[in-house]
């Protein structure tokens, strides 16, 4: 198999990451984000922000414990 047994948990760990890092940081610096036309980013709702940082939290720690196993 490609990148052996392990493929599965890097690609969780990669996307659940991402997920969580990623909405964190939409949550912290909103405005640093490149102009739109009609104005600058907004910060994220958190009643989707939340869930998704735990969702990728959850992901992450699941795969870490997967690959350490």
């Amino acid at each position: 198999m490609f990148l052996g047994d392990d493929l599965l948990p890097w690609l969780t760990l990669a996307i659940g990451g991402a997920l969580a890092v990623g909405t964190l940081l939409a949550l912290i610096r909103p405005n640093d984000a490149a102009s739109v036309a009609d104005g600058e980013f907004e910060r994220p709702p958190l009643s989707r922000a939340i869930p998704q940082i735990l969702l990728g939290t959850v992901a992450s720690i699941w795969a870490i414990a997967t690959l350490v196993s």
